[in-house]
């Protein structure tokens, strides 16, 4: 990854809102191995228990059948991240077409019912999330600035988000919470962004969106006209599922450039 930042050339002027992603801007996430094989587990009971029975579902194969689900879920986003305003995919469509689709329909109809508590679930076992470094020197000066924060992320369960912040007491630091699955619509469909600036009482020009890719992030803040459209490097940055020929204000390399580029800001410099 790069270690400086790269700009535009436009002159960022103080934002009165700084909209962050979660994956990748607040926080760093890492595979959990097994992940799969754990939740099957889960489900093989949860199946087990239905009245009357129906007939047993291998954990390996349950396990297998989640893994497809999700490297299907995983094309469809990189899918969903041409058109001009996707929409999200439901949890019970994930659970009902991606994993369960050839399973008897009683069976089906039992994870479809549980959608909501399996990706919250699955969130939760197949990856561990840090705070990336600076992140909390970044809220603070942001605060005593007066800049109002949010969270714009894509997220089949925000839920899990939601829970990773309760369990830090980071709840309240943010005033907007906008999330995918909770909004209907998934960046970069613009509607992501401009959700979040009314109801935080402004205009996307007078805030900065900070997200971590290019096809998603960068494209969703200039169709929504963000005043300062701001890609932190993470993992898979560079990983561009088509050709995009965009450009965002400034690239950076984490939450420490961020905090530099704002106090530039501030000052009336050039990024």
């Amino acid at each position: 990854m790069m270690k400086t930042k790269v700009v535009s050339g436009k002159k960022l002027t103080v934002p009165r809102a700084l909209l962050l992603d979660f994956g990748g801007v607040i926080v760093e996430t890492s595979r959990v191995p097994g992940w799969e094989a754990r939740l099957a587990r889960h489900i093989h009971e949860l199946l087990a228990d239905l009245k009357p029975a129906v007939d047993s579902h291998d954990v390996e194969q349950i396990a297998s059948d989640i893994k497809a689900g999700c490297t299907a879920d995983s094309h469809w986003k990189n899918a969903m991240s041409r058109p001009f305003a996707p929409r999200e995919l439901r949890q019970e469509e994930f659970w009902g077409d991606f994993v369960a689709a050839d399973w008897p329909q009683k069976s089906r109809d039992a994870v479809v019912q549980q959608a909501s508590d399996l990706c919250r679930r699955m969130g939760n076992m197949r990856s561990t999330r840090a705070l990336r470094d600076g992140i909390l020197d970044l809220l603070d000066i942001a605060e005593a600035a007066g800049v109002q924060l949010g969270i714009v992320s894509n997220a089949l369960s925000g839920q899990v988000h939601l829970d990773f912040l309760q369990e830090r007491g980071l709840t309240s630091r943010f005033a907007v919470e906008i999330h995918s699955d909770a909004a209907g619509v998934r960046k970069p469909n613009p509607e992501m962004i401009l959700l979040a600036v009314r109801r935080l009482g402004l205009v996307p020009s007078e805030a900065w969106y900070v997200g971590d890719n290019f096809d998603r992030d960068v494209l969703c803040g200039k169709r929504a006209g963000i005043g300062g459209n701001i890609l932190m490097e993470a993992e898979g940055t560079y990983h561009m599922p088509y050709d995009l020929k965009v450009a965002p204000d400034a690239i950076i390399a984490g939450p420490r450039e961020l905090i530099q580029l704002f106090q530039n800001a501030q000052r009336g410099k050039a990024a």
